[in-house]
């Protein structure tokens, strides 16, 4: 399941990277879906659509010290270390995050992602 769910994980940092973000997760997020933003904001699943349609992609990524916690077989809860970086001399966006995802379908759906800002030492 950590594989599994890593790996929907790293497709929608992909698809921040090459702009296809709105797209990915306008089909991954449930109906209901939230997320909870460094910056302070909680959106719903047609804000992040449509928030991701204006947003600089992303240059790269890293995800790191990924782990699961299993909530039974249809749901679970991803946490790792993030890392973003964007063109530029922006520095690096580094937060811990938290996505749940729930099986409906026979299909991981991510129902809240969470961002946790980690400040510059």
């Amino acid at each position: 399941m950590l594989d599994e769910l890593l790996d929907l994980e790293h497709q929608g940092w992909r698809s921040l990277c090459d702009g296809t973000g709105a797209e990915f997760y306008g089909d991954i997020m449930t109906s209901d879906g939230v997320m909870v933003l460094a910056h302070g904001q909680i959106l719903d699943r047609r804000a992040v659509v449509d928030s991701l349609n204006d947003v600089p992609a992303w240059r790269t990524y890293d995800i790191a010290e990924a782990r699961l916690i299993g909530l039974g077989d249809d749901h679970a809860i991803l946490v790792y270390n993030g890392r973003a970086y964007r063109d530029g001399e922006e520095p690096a966006f580094v937060a811990l995050m938290s996505s749940i995802y729930t099986r409906r379908d026979g299909n991981w759906r991510l129902a809240l992602y969470q961002q946790t800002p980690v400040p510059a030492p």
